[in-house]
């Protein structure tokens, strides 16, 4: 995230290397069919190659049944015994597959808002709660336009972790840690030299079990990846020639030469067909986010990118130039090396980006480098600084002691003035008289007026109770306006009404068993309860014993049959946002539908069941190497016109609105591990 650079900037450490130099640095893709590397130095904007490696696994990471964790490990060790990759700087990248990147446009606010506006808008997009993952982000503004686009990327913190822990096992700490379609990007915006005036481009990197697609186009980036790779291919030739993944494989690098050539392109035509729609699908979205994008070519990296025929084939499905990275035009090697290097480079474009991130020379700076272990290292990095101010500190202090001590020697050895002896004794016989008077008794503290003032204490939550609904009826109208543009049903519904229109709403302040229990009269405080929870219901049985303040508010819904809505709309409010900073309590509801219909003209009862079972958006993190689709419509939803006019045109029994209670518990003590734990779906 952007506190990683600050806490780095903060420190004036960088969390790898200590000995590490701020101009050289080592780039490394972890791929699934090679590890890619590439050490640079940066000689005041001139970058010198100093050294690069391919790793290829012995069998690539999609082969089935192999232990990938394993076969990483091993070619990260080759790396770390064939190269020196001390006294550099290290910046890794992760492939986009297990990575999800969003986009969307911001609304016109002031540049000092725009973090907590991308804030709301990560909450919205990310499918996990924000505190399960790291996340970044990047804003985008075209010269012709004044919109603000912003790029949201994100990893799950357990993924990540992962990945560092193979790392570590090798001896190594990067310093950054980008997603491999950015640090393509990068590379070639460098390397080509980008700007807002190039022509719309299309960067194709089709890796082993994934595609990474990144559009920049007129100072914007846009990026998509799609579950088609190399290992598609393989399998196509596996069921067409029934040969194992190794032999199919092997037949994939050498079809060019092989007799049977024309077979197997044929066997393998489907693959180039679905990579070509999923392309075109993914141009199109594009185009109606961005109707005046002019997308005139497309750079293709990658090692499948090789195979014969597929860039005529793109060509022609397509439209567009196309054209396949062969060697960069900013970097180059010198020495007998020189060729060799030049044939790998479209296989280094990756590790390229993630060194100019490195650098702070690359346009986009994204880095998901989770900021407790840079706190972590960097204070490891300080211990000998500590340990050097700890000795001077202690050889301070005894120079600082050595005075005080000769004066002290010399005060206990001095005789007593008489004086003293007499203003003693003259203190102790006042103490007794004052003692026989009865002047020094302690008495009974009168607590009423105190007990008058206590009785304001508290009068603030429901204040903070009226802000928190307010909040809620806001956020709901503002996602309910979003969504509408997309559903002519809302947008209808909207027209003259609020998302949400309060009705009612009741609070009740509710005591622990301790408390009641212990009250001097032995009766129950005015207006406080005991609340019947329900014990069933895990989210709430930990609160039963804590002071509370139940609040339950009926709102009105524009809608006849609210469903969707509420849990489109209302829900996700309720579980990830309700909750804010600087409250003076926490706020808990149940884990189930936190919501009953009281429409006094449905008959269907106090609950509706949640259509089609638990609902919710699960990440497309498609590790199996199976082929697989993603669904662009997802991305992209069109509504079918004659659909709207259909359901607008027929006659609706439905209720004109909806009637729904909501109710949740304020908790004014404090929440233990226990309680959170289970209540881990609150923020």
């Amino acid at each position: 995230m952007r506190q990683a650079r600050s806490l780095i900037d903060s420190f004036g450490f960088e969390p790898g290397d200590p000995m590490a130099s701020s101009n050289i640095c080592w780039g490394i893709e972890m791929g699934y069919g090679a590890i890619k590397a590439l050490k640079l130095e940066n000689d005041g904007g001139e970058y010198k190659v100093l050294d690069y490696a391919v790793i290829n696994h012995p069998k690539v990471l999609s082969t089935p049944e192999l232990d990938q964790t394993d076969a990483m490990r091993v070619a990260l060790g080759t790396l770390v015994n064939q190269h020196d990759l001390s006294n550099a700087r290290i910046a890794v990248s992760l492939p986009g597959h297990q990575s999800f990147a969003r986009f969307a446009k911001l609304p016109p606010v002031e540049p000092k808002k725009v973090p907590d506006i991308v804030k709301f808008e990560a909450v919205q997009q990310i499918p996990f709660p924000l505190e399960e993952v790291e996340w970044d982000y990047q804003t985008f503004v075209s010269p012709d336009s004044p919109d603000v686009e912003v790029g949201i990327f994100a990893v799950t913190r357990q993924r990540i972790m992962d990945q560092l822990s193979m790392l570590t096992d090798v001896g190594l700490t990067p310093d950054l840690v980008t997603l491999s379609p950015i640090a393509a990007y990068n590379a070639l915006a460098v390397d080509l030299g980008f700007t807002a005036d190039t022509p719309g481009t299309i960067i194709l990197d089709i890796g082993t079990v994934a595609t990474d697609m990144i559009i920049a186009e007129a100072g914007r980036v846009w990026v998509r990846t799609f579950p088609i790779g190399g290992h598609q291919f393989t399998e196509a030739l596996v069921s067409a020639f029934k040969l194992s993944y190794s032999k199919a494989e092997k037949l994939k690098r050498e079809a060019e030469q092989s007799k049977h050539a024309r077979h197997v392109f044929q066997a393998m035509r489907p693959v180039f067909s679905d990579i070509v729609q999923e392309i075109q699908r993914s141009i199109g979205f594009y185009q109606s986010v961005h109707p005046d994008a002019d997308l005139k070519r497309l750079v293709g990296l990658g090692s499948t990118f090789r195979l014969p025929g597929l860039r005529k084939y793109l060509k022609q499905q397509t439209g567009m130039d196309v054209y396949r990275l062969e060697q960069f035009k900013k970097i180059s090697m010198d020495g007998p090396q020189a060729g060799e290097f030049q044939a790998a480079s479209f296989n280094l474009a990756t590790a390229y980006g993630c060194v100019l991130q490195s650098f702070d020379q690359a346009p986009m700076q994204a880095n998901l480098m989770p900021v407790q272990v840079i706190k972590e290292a960097m204070w490891k990095r300080k211990v000998p600084y500590f340990a050097t101010a700890a000795g001077l500190a202690a050889a301070a202090a005894g120079a600082m002691f050595i005075r005080p001590l000769l004066d002290d020697n010399a005060f206990q050895s001095a005789s007593k003035p008489q004086i003293l002896a007499t203003v003693s004794n003259e203190a102790r016989t006042l103490a007794g008289d004052a003692e026989e008077a009865g002047v020094t008794d302690s008495t009974q503290a009168d607590l009423r007026g105190a007990q008058i003032v206590g009785l304001l204490d508290g009068r603030g939550y429901y204040t903070n109770i009226l802000e928190d609904t307010a909040r809620l009826i806001s956020m709901v109208d503002s996602n309910a306006q979003s969504a509408a543009a997309n559903d002519p049903r809302l947008a209808e519904a909207l027209r003259n009404h609020e998302a949400m229109k309060l009705v009612t709403m009741t609070s009740e302040y509710l005591t622990t068993p301790d408390a009641v229990q212990s009250s001097s009269t032995g009766r129950q405080p005015r207006g406080a309860q005991r609340d019947p929870i329900d014990n069933v219901d895990p989210a709430l049985q930990p609160i039963q014993d804590k002071r509370r303040i139940k609040v339950t508010a009926q709102f009105e819904i524009p809608l006849g049959d609210a469903d969707v809505f509420l849990l489109d709309q209302v829900e996700p409010v309720l579980r990830n946002q309700m909750q804010r900073d600087g409250a003076p309590y926490t706020i808990v509801m149940s884990q189930a539908e936190p919501w009953t219909d009281s429409s006094a003209t449905t008959g269907r009862g106090t609950s509706r069941p949640r259509p089609g079972g638990q609902t919710g958006r699960i990440i497309d993190d498609r590790q199996s190497t199976g082929r697989t689709s993603t669904n662009i419509d997802s991305l992209a939803p069109i509504i079918n016109p004659d659909d709207v006019r259909d359901r607008s045109s027929s006659g609706s029994d439905e209720p004109a609105s909806t009637t729904v209670t909501i109710t949740w518990y304020a908790v004014i003590d404090p929440m233990d591990d226990t309680t959170n734990a289970n209540n881990g779906d609150q923020p």
